[in-house]
């Protein structure tokens, strides 16, 4: 079974309803990231920082899988898919996908702010100030904030280096050290991205220019071929 490794973004959550971090409205729009996604943010004001992940918190919650979503769910019948995920929603998992590494965390699930290996589910769509863990130490988003370190970067290395098929869907490759990875792709590996922009030009990428349902669709017809080959 040829492995297919996928790297995601927004984009694709974006079509369940998710805005992007910058496309948050509203209140949200006058505070720097600084302000809501940093260490030096949960130090000065965790307060603002748990109201501002419990408002993306209840928007995850609300949305659902979309099509890209399913589609990817339903190439696990003839490819050893595996998902790595820029995106901190759950809709990977909540459309069935069974191999999927997040890069910058799961915004439904906290940690605590003195053992990092002490993770748990969030219940409903809050954690609030007072919200502890069982040693008594506050809970805090389970999200690697703006000037924190990427942990599962080496694992993520090691995965996309086995890759047969490679697809990026839904990022513009702007967020580091997560761009970095196409660096490790065989040279061999077919390579495909979806994205609507005009402005790439990755070399040896089959550039489908469309939204991530659409180009999903797309992309789900090109491997058509070889998915039939692989089933016979």
């Amino acid at each position: 079974m040829k492995n297919l490794v996928v790297l995601s973004g927004a984009g694709i959550s974006k079509e369940s309803g998710i805005p992007t971090f910058r496309d948050n409205d509203g209140l949200w729009k006058s505070y720097r990231f600084e302000e809501v996604a940093s260490p030096i943010a949960w130090r000065q004001n965790p307060k603002l920082v748990l109201d501002f992940y419990n408002f993306r918190r209840k928007i995850v919650v609300e949305s659902k899988p979309n099509k890209a979503h399913n589609l990817l769910k339903e190439l696990e019948k003839t490819f050893n898919v595996q998902i790595i995920t820029q995106n901190v929603d759950d809709l990977h998992e909540r459309a069935g996908s069974k191999k999927i590494h997040h890069l910058h965390g799961e915004i439904r699930k906290a940690r605590s702010t003195n053992n990092e290996s002490f993770v748990k589910n969030i219940e409903g769509s809050e954690l609030n100030l007072g919200d502890l863990c069982p040693k008594g130490s506050q809970l805090r988003p389970h999200i690697v904030w703006f000037g924190e370190s990427v942990p599962n970067i080496p694992k993520a290395i090691e995965i996309v280096s086995t890759a047969d098929i490679f697809l990026v869907i839904g990022t513009g490759l702007q967020v580091y050290p997560a761009a970095g990875l196409i660096d490790y792709i065989n040279p061999e590996a077919q390579k495909y991205l979806i994205d609507p922009s005009e402005s790439f030009n990755l070399r040896d990428f089959t550039h489908i220019k469309d939204s991530a349902v659409s180009g999903m669709e797309n992309f789900f017809e090109k491997i058509q071929d070889t998915r039939n080959k692989i089933q016979d």
